[in-house]
């Protein structure tokens, strides 16, 4: 049980710590929320629990091709914001947007032999 609020007050602590950032210097947050430090966190974690080096392999890889779907979010907000839609709107359809290129990423990659 330790363990599990350990790690729920590390990404909160993350999270409070880009949004501070985020209030002076919205490019150092950004800067700081594309590191991809919750997954180097999931994978000490993972690898605490298991340490087994084909299982950390296939989770890394996974998560690679995970990102990719998510990448066009980044772009499409931006645009609905500037276009004078609601940051909640903009944000469940980049949230949709994800949600459906994730599913075209399962899709895909089981049909070109990535194990997904």
């Amino acid at each position: 049980m330790f363990a599990f609020v350990a790690k729920a007050l590390l990404a909160g602590v993350m999270i409070a710590a880009i949004a501070e950032v985020g209030r002076r210097l919205p490019a150092a947050a950004a800067l700081i929320a594309s590191l991809p430090l919750v997954s180097i966190l999931g994978m000490i974690f993972l690898w605490f629990a298991r340490p087994d080096a084909e299982n950390m392999a296939q989770h890394a890889q996974a998560t690679f091709w995970f990102v990719l779907p998510s990448l066009p979010m980044f772009l499409l907000i931006p645009v609905l914001l500037r276009q004078g839609m609601s940051f909640w709107l903009s944000l469940a359809i980049g949230c949709a947007l994800t949600a459906v290129l994730y599913a075209g990423m399962l899709k895909a990659g089981s049909r070109i032999g990535i194990d997904l």
